[in-house]
């Protein structure tokens, strides 16, 4: 069961039912639905608020929902990590509240869920998510050619990137 975690700035609780409109709301932004493209209501709840594979957690900033931060683990012993991926309403870009979120789940992966390695797969020419990832120390190991659709339906190369536990 998730936990709620404080970071310096946000605060992640699990998402429900209840968070659905505000998070497609967030994602039909634009400057988010370019990197999200096609989420609607159903999509987020089945996605994002009902999924059984994926943890998702709302940023809560003054108890105010500004996004989503979600991760997926790996649960086989051999090669047992994470991987995670956030959204932020625009307004809040350029605040250090996704640094923030990113942060503090990382620092719930590793200390809490034992993963030795956390990997993020943000698109290539995202330079905004890659700028947050490599603030809270993310590497680039190289890029994934083709990896996921655009939302034009066109294949878009990501950029592999990953945070050992070794580099906190």
């Amino acid at each position: 069961m998730a936990t709620r975690l404080h970071g310096a700035r946000v605060t992640l609780r699990p998402a429900d039912a209840a968070d659905a409109e505000a998070l497609a709301d967030i994602l039909g932004q634009p400057e988010v639905n370019r990197w999200w493209p096609r989420y609607d209501h159903a999509r987020v709840r089945d996605v994002l608020v009902e999924s059984s594979d994926t943890i998702v957690y709302v940023i809560l900033r003054e108890d105010q929902v500004i996004g989503s931060v979600q991760y997926v683990e790996e649960p086989a012993r051999d090669y047992r990590h994470a991987s995670l991926d956030l959204f932020l309403d625009s307004t809040e870009h350029g605040k250090g509240l996704a640094t923030d979120a990113v942060r503090t789940l990382v620092r719930h992966l590793i200390y809490d869920r034992s993963h030795h390695r956390i990997a993020v797969y943000p698109a290539v020419d995202n330079d905004r998510a890659i700028k947050t990832f490599s603030r809270v120390g993310f590497q680039p190991v190289g890029v994934m050619r083709r990896y996921e659709r655009d939302a034009d339906g066109t294949w878009q190369d990501c950029l592999l990137m990953e945070r050992l536990e070794t580099d906190l």
